[in-house]
């Protein structure tokens, strides 16, 4: 019979483990965390040192009863959750509810699930890391103090159901600050001029590109057609003759192994997944995938990490790999090593393979197509970060022409380093490289010019964020930590605060109601280098440098001011009732406009006897020709247009029509499931 208890959270954490334990183990789940604050009420006690009400909770409490059965008959217990804050605040509820005089309870810790790195944590089991868990209850209580002090304030002014998170609403700022930024820019006109020419005894289809950089020295700015043409005039009469002529040897290093940052934004630009996907499919192959007679088997790293350093062990297997099969001139002489940022915590590795001889060839067979290009990627990844830099010869040419000088270039592969592994979406490369062929040229060689091409161009607003470019900003920023990324952008999509259309971020109009209510204010609490320092002071409770409750009592004081506030400035948004001209079919009384947690929608005049509330629609016909109007709904898959005349007309679209014909305004308020 098991006289230890090993608890972690999910089953296939379970099940990967207890095959490397013997019979003198139980390795049992509990679901994630058991113990939390109450949903009902703030549950925090802020008169008495923020102390924290924690309650277990209801859809756990008979996991709790089973982990407690099972921990009467053992003599030790080991409290196994994932390596980061949130586990070692777990395990400290665990330890608090199941350890008894009679029964050592024990910490144990593990970046990957493997055989040697489980047994060596057995091996080394430690206490409770109270820095770490204090950390995490001050991330909790902050978290509770802004979004359950700011909600009903929204509740009251908006609408009900509402709600305002600490770190979620800065990503929303962001969010909504670009669209604002988009909305009022105001493109410029430029041209560009491009020659297509030739060497004299080459024919025409041997032409190559040059493009017009400089006129006396300076560099070309053409704002109109009227400069652009004065300028083609002139390089009509002029020679183009080659004026210099480089050609370097340059040297690309290879790429870091992932963090979670990086991983979700490579993985969103190469695989088209979100950040919550990514980590859902990450999670699955660090806790165990059956492979084979193996078992079950944990196939990557822990994937919540912010360090890009590697174990000894992983960069050994890395060099026999790349050794045996591409050869000495891919391993360089001495392992490569990176630098973390500044921020980075250390305890973990980046993410990795746990056995880089497992290739994604070799499992393939065993994974789920997204495992499958996950794991490639991280594989990839890895090997390519341990391998020689890929070298390519980069020719520069300047071209003269009388007052005007052309640049082109040609960059060939010399040796493919790493690349011949991991190509990054979008490789370091200078801006003036040019991709063009070029003919074998010489300084003072004469060019027969073929074609002058000038070319209208207008400067672009900054582009929406995407859930990699968010990532990045939130990186960039300090806002978040590795945990947190994709539930920030789970949270404020759920909340309707901001959409994805072809796969960018745009904020709806309640997300922007909103912040601009929130910024008036709590414009501190939404300050994007508060909200970072208050990640760094959070990082120094973890390192036992800061005190978590005078973390809590800083912010507190000063906030709850502005809270006070709020309640009786804020302006009152749910009382502005728009008229319309419609009329209820159900007791004809007119429609008018409300706010909801969707947004706006059409309600009857007479609620609440007449409980009758819509979508107000987009004002495009339905193309069935069917008299109905196309109206903006939501469904699982995200938002749609369908037709008014639902159930009888099922026409649904992720696209209205016309460009040119946008909705008047968004919400809903139910309506049909779309019918794709």
């Amino acid at each position: 019979m098991a006289k230890n208890l090993v608890i972690v959270e999910s089953p296939a954490k379970a099940k990967t483990i207890n095959k490397f334990l013997g019979s003198s183990y139980k390795v049992v789940a509990s679901m994630g965390h058991i113990i939390d604050l109450p949903k009902s009420k703030l549950g925090v006690d802020v008169e008495n040192d923020f102390a924290p009400h924690y309650i277990v909770m209801n859809d756990r409490k008979k996991n709790l009863a089973a982990l407690k059965k099972d921990a009467k008959t053992k003599t030790s217990i080991y409290l196994a959750a994932d390596p980061d804050r949130e586990g070692e605040a777990i395990s400290w509820h665990l330890r608090n509810q199941l350890s008894a005089k009679d029964k050592k309870c024990y910490r144990v810790e593990f970046d990957e699930i493997t055989k040697d790195a489980v047994l060596n944590a057995f091996k080394h089991p430690r206490e409770i890391n109270m820095n770490l868990v204090n950390a995490q209850q001050a991330r909790r209580i902050l978290d509770r103090l802004v979004g359950y002090s700011i909600s009903p304030i929204l509740w009251k002014k908006v609408a009900r159901g509402l709600s305002a998170g600490r770190v979620q609403s800065v990503a929303l700022r962001l969010i909504v600050e670009r669209e604002g930024e988009i909305n009022k820019f105001n493109p410029q006109e430029y041209w560009s001029l491009e020659a297509e020419l030739k060497r004299k005894a080459d024919q025409p289809k041997d032409k190559f590109i040059a493009k017009l950089y400089k006129h006396k020295g300076a560099d070309v700015s053409i704002k109109h057609k009227h400069d652009a043409d004065k300028t083609l005039e002139h390089l009509k009469k002029e020679t183009f003759i080659v004026k210099d002529l480089k050609e370097t040897k340059k040297k690309r290093n290879p790429y870091p192994p992932f963090t979670t940052s990086k991983l979700q934004q490579e993985s969103f630009n190469k695989l088209k997944y979100s950040g919550a996907r990514t980590m859902h499919i990450a999670q699955s192959l660090y806790e165990g995938v059956e492979i084979g007679a193996e078992g079950s088997v944990g196939l990557i790293t822990y994937m919540r990490t912010d360090s890009v350093k590697i174990s000894k062990d992983a960069q050994a297997a890395a060099k026999e790999y790349i050794l045996s099969t591409y050869g000495k001139k891919y391993y360089p002489e001495t392992p490569n090593a990176y630098k973390s940022r500044k921020s980075a915590q250390e305890a973990h590795e980046a993410i990795r393979p746990t056995l880089p001889l497992r290739s994604p060839d070799s499992v393939k067979g065993h994974l789920s197509h997204d495992q499958l290009r996950l794991y490639q990627l991280i594989w990839n990844r890895f090997l390519a970060s341990q391998m020689t830099p890929a070298v390519y010869s980069q020719v520069t040419v300047d071209i003269k022409a009388g007052e005007y000088l052309f640049k082109t270039g040609d960059t060939s592969v010399v040796f493919d380093g790493y690349t011949a592994v991991y190509e990054a979406e979008k490789e370091k490369e200078d801006e003036d490289d040019e991709k063009t062929k070029l003919p074998q040229l010489s300084v003072g060689l004469p060019l027969d010019l073929l074609n002058l091409i000038p070319a209208q161009h207008f400067t672009k607003p900054p582009p929406r964020y995407s859930d990699a470019s968010l990532v990045k900003a939130l990186e960039e920023l300090g806002i978040g930590r590795p945990s947190t990324y994709a539930p920030i952008i789970q949270t404020i999509t759920a909340r309707d605060y901001v959409r994805r259309e072809s796969g960018y971020f745009h904020p709806t109009e309640l997300g922007t109601v909103v912040m601009g209510l929130l910024l008036k204010h709590f414009a501190k609490v939404l300050d994007v280098e508060f909200t970072a320092r208050m990640e760094n002071e959070l990082d120094g409770v973890e390192e036992g440098e800061a005190d978590w409750i005078t973390v809590l009592k800083a912010f507190y004081s000063p906030f709850i001011h502005s809270v006070e506030a709020a309640k009786l400035e804020m302006k009152d948004v749910k009382k502005e009732i728009g008229a319309t001209d419609q009329i209820c079919e159900l007791c004809g009384k007119p429609m008018i406009i409300k706010w909801g947690r969707r947004g706006k929608f059409l309600s009857c005049s007479d609620y609440p006897t007449c409980k009758n509330a819509k979508s107000i629609t987009s004002g495009v016909k339905c193309p069935t020709g069917d008299g109905g109007e196309l109206v903006q709904r939501r469904s699982a898959r995200g938002m749609f247009y369908g037709c008014t005349k639902y159930p009888a007309c099922t026409f649904t679209t992720k696209k209205l029509p016309s460009a040119e014909d946008k909705p008047a305004e968004t919400g809903d308020k139910g309506g049909a499931p779309a019918a794709f």
